[in-house]
């Protein structure tokens, strides 16, 4: 190795040393914590899953629930779950960020799920056969974009994940007109099933409004505070997500350091009232 890669692998390692993610990252890699809790978020899942079967009235849909008509009690019942991070771990792209000192891009993003090599989520899968075999439609409702939806579900399928359309199993984004959100899609989902469980690792996996800011994010999950652990299912993920983006009021024009500099003022060194 000459002087000026010498240098620029120093400088590349350093810069890795000091990247946001390297802490989630690891975490999400190595820690038991994590592995436990996905699996006793799963756990949870069939649980519920099977007290939802056992009660016609049981809805984990927001927009089912306030309908005002019990319609949906006649509907097949389905699962709702998340893709990226909910039941695909997609922390070796995180990590291949970190080690090249680069950012998130549609492009290295996209490479990465044509590579179909996705992990399944602790726990994740073993919940997604017992619902298929228990007669519950698996819906993957994921914001990955339309063109990607044959390699995610040729990932799922390696992986042993029930992936049956009836009519359809993998909602990505864009893929129909006007489904650019997930509230568009939760709602076609809504009008074909009971959805028993809503499963995911993002505030947006549940409701319509997901990116507003911290303290009116704070507000609406407390008002769904029965629906957590019951309805909803949320897994960790400390890596990315609406969460941080509210941090910096979804500024994503914002350089590094100065995303990290609105980060800094939502730390709490005392105790909140």
């Amino acid at each position: 190795m000459d002087s000026l890669e010498a240098r620029t692998d120093s400088l590349a390692r350093a810069a890795s040393l000091r990247n946001p993610l390297l802490n989630s990252t690891l975490w999400t890699q190595t820690a038991v914590e994590y592995e436990g809790t996905a699996r006793q978020a799963y756990r949870v899942a069939e649980i519920m899953m099977q007290r939802a079967l056992a009660d016609s009235q049981w809805t984990a849909s927001v927009e089912q629930a306030a309908d005002g008509s019990d319609a949906y009690r006649d509907k097949p019942p389905a699962v709702v779950l998340d893709v990226d991070e909910t039941v695909l771990d997609n922390s070796p792209y995180q990590a291949r960020l970190i080690r090249d000192g680069a950012r998130y891009g549609s492009e290295s993003w996209a490479a990465w799920v044509r590579e179909e090599q996705a992990a399944p989520v602790p726990g994740s899968r073993s919940f997604a056969q017992a619902a298929a075999g228990r007669g519950v439609q698996v819906i993957y409702l994921t914001n990955r974009d339309a063109p990607l939806e044959g390699a995610t579900r040729s990932n799922l399928a390696a992986l042993d994940f029930p992936v049956e359309d009836a009519p359809d199993a993998v909602l990505t984004q864009g893929e129909r007109e006007g489904w650019d959100s997930k509230t568009a899609r939760r709602k076609w989902v809504a009008e074909r099933y009971r959805i028993l469980l809503l499963v995911g690792d993002n505030f947006g996996d549940f409701v319509a409004e997901a990116d507003t800011s911290v303290s009116a994010r704070r507000a609406q999950g407390r008002s769904f505070r029965e629906y957590w652990g019951t309805r909803w299912i949320v897994l960790p993920n400390p890596q990315y997500g609406s969460w941080e983006g509210a941090l910096y009021d979804f500024d994503y024009g914002l350089s590094p350091r100065q995303r990290l500099e609105e980060k800094r003022t939502h730390l709490t060194p005392k105790r909140s009232q």
